[in-house]
């Protein structure tokens, strides 16, 4: 088995302090010790030798792998040209081992999830492994959902499963997208749905089979053009490895398990992480606050303060200031759309 860490999103929904730059998994978001992707990776090598961990990354960001990571070698590094979505990476990922005749199990997981039971996860992990050795094989790991999340995909199973080295596995019926919170209320009454983690086991020829099936021309400017992929690859389609082959495939699984797992894909996931102060604040930099309850305050750089307000998540830093009700926060990904291209046209005006 072997650990390939997807480390290329942008985290816009961490703005301001995760930028294009210098996105969220370079960042110490969930500790003050180590970045998530420091974390991420230190959580395999804990199991797995160094050869068995590896990092699929844009070309973009790998000074910042080698800054943060630099034990890894350059055998350890799969580079993407340019940054597009999961599929691209997956595909690009899998031809990886093929053309080095190798095909041993891949674990593609993301670089910033929170998971602090690392035996728990591996125990999962490599039950998944050896459901995944069976061609046509996909597995996945659904979390066991503890409140109605609007910010996740769900994973439907069928209700009865088999037990591999004491894991139960179950088919999977269907993929949820995000939903709204009614739906998402009504889902987790359901003893057979589950958060989708984003974490996937199966060999690269299973990835190889489906993106034939599915994707071939993705597939095909991959493999026909490998060495020589940097222009063709930026032109390669931005779609998600669960839109591609996932929910398509008839042959996937899933282990339900039920360790803490979060995502850590918005600024409210930090309250399920840090404890937070007598006044229900998650405070971080040099800020006082008064009559203020239940808010995310992040400073940088600067003395701020804060009085007469619940609610809010306040965000300052060099790269910009955000102000949100918490309500609003999944409003931030298009908010920051809406500004890069109110800048884009900006800029395309000046003469």
């Amino acid at each position: 088995m072997k650990i390939v860490i997807m480390a290329g999103g942008k985290g816009t929904r961490f703005w301001p302090r995760s930028v294009e730059a210098k996105p969220k998994q370079f960042l110490k978001l969930t500790s003050e010790q180590e970045t998530m992707l420091q974390q991420t990776y230190r959580r395999f090598r804990r199991f797995l030798p160094a050869e068995d961990v590896l990092l699929v990354v844009g070309k973009h960001y790998l000074p910042l792998v080698k800054d943060q990571l630099p034990e890894l070698t350059d055998e350890q590094i799969i580079v993407e040209p340019a940054q597009r979505d999961t599929a691209p990476c997956t595909a690009l990922t899998a031809y990886h081992f093929l053309r080095k005749k190798m095909d041993e199990v891949l674990v593609i997981t993301p670089s910033d999830q929170y998971i602090p039971d690392e035996h728990a996860l591996m125990e999962a992990l490599y039950a998944g492994a050896q459901e995944a050795e069976k061609d046509g094989h996909v597995v996945t790991l659904g979390i066991v959902p503890t409140r109605p999340e609007t910010g996740y995909g769900y994973i439907e199973s069928q209700d009865q499963g088999f037990m591999v080295d004491g894991k139960e596995i179950k088919p999977v019926k269907s993929f949820i997208e995000k939903p709204d919170v009614h739906k998402a209320q009504q889902l987790i009454k359901n003893p057979n749905v589950y958060w989708n983690s984003g974490i996937f086991i199966w060999k690269p020829s299973t990835i190889e089979y489906y993106m034939r099936i599915h994707q071939p021309e993705l597939w095909n400017s991959i493999t026909k053009r490998y060495g020589q992929l940097s222009e063709e690859y930026a032109l390669l389609p931005k779609i998600s490895i669960d839109y591609a082959i996932l929910e398509k495939v008839d042959r996937i699984l899933t282990i339900p398990v039920s360790f803490i797992w979060d995502d850590v894909g918005a600024w409210t996931s930090l309250e399920r992480i840090f404890q937070a102060d007598p006044e229900g604040n998650i405070v971080q930099g040099d800020i006082a606050a008064e009559q203020a309850f239940d808010n995310i305050l992040y400073v940088e750089n600067q003395r701020a303060a804060v009085i007469g307000v619940r609610d809010l998540i306040v965000v300052s830093t060099p790269d910009g200031l955000l102000i949100c009700h918490k309500s609003e926060e999944q409003s931030i990904k298009q908010m920051i759309a809406r500004m890069e291209s109110m800048e884009s046209n900006k800029g395309g005006n000046e003469t």
